[in-house]
């Protein structure tokens, strides 16, 4: 069973929400949250394996909680769900560790198999966030290409399974290194590629011809 915790300052959208994942019968929410504050909490008591978290809320923000939350030892998998599509919010969503970013117009069942996907480790968009993603990184693109020189052998081979898009257990599996460790390795990847998500950097190692997927 997945365990998710869904945190909107909307108890009607908390409803629907449940309602949909209630149709799955491997996802079962856990809790809701109204706030920030809440949400934290909430993940403390109820270690959920999947946070849905909405931005915009009163007293402590979404954007605040993804942080707070990705700095606990074991932190789930914090997805923001939101109306909001900007550039802005998208990247600070996913630099504050987001591990993905969907819009509250998802339909229900594409939204019970990104639960399940994010659940797994892997990062998850909605198609418009995609887009505007894809088109801020294509920008950005000659400057971060560059940068691969810059990298490790290890850190290639890393770059390589996130353009493959394995999750973190899938890359520690291949590269024999613990969990921890290739989080660490990939947080220093981000940083010397200048890259605001894994997203981004599994683009720049695909173009590079990095990957061993077609």
């Amino acid at each position: 069973m997945i365990r998710v915790l869904v945190v909107d300052d909307d108890p009607m959208v908390c409803a629907h929400v449940r309602t949909i994942l209630g149709t799955a019968e491997d996802l079962g929410v856990v809790a809701e949250a109204y706030d920030g504050a809440e949400a934290v909490e909430a993940v403390l008591r109820h270690r959920p394996d999947v946070v849905l978290m909405d931005l915009h809320m009163p007293g402590v923000d979404g954007l605040t909680a993804i942080q707070k939350i990705s700095e606990l030892k074991q932190p789930p998998a914090v997805v923001a769900l939101t109306t909001f599509d900007g550039d802005h919010y998208i990247l600070r969503a996913l630099r504050s560790g987001a591990a993905g970013y969907l819009l509250k117009s998802t339909p229900p069942k594409d939204l019970i198999g990104l639960v399940r996907v994010a659940a797994n480790g892997h990062t998850v968009m909605s198609p418009a966030v995609s887009h505007r993603l894809i088109a801020n990184t294509v920008e950005r693109r000659p400057a971060q290409s560059a940068l691969l020189a810059e990298l490790t052998e290890r850190e290639t081979e890393i770059l390589a399974c996130l353009g493959d898009g394995l999750s973190n257990a899938q890359i520690a599996a291949r590269v024999h290194l613990s969990e921890g460790t290739v989080k660490n390795y990939i947080s220093q990847i981000l940083v010397k590629l200048r890259c605001a998500n894994r997203t981004q950097a599994g683009l720049l190692a695909y173009d590079a011809g990095l990957c061993s997927r077609p």
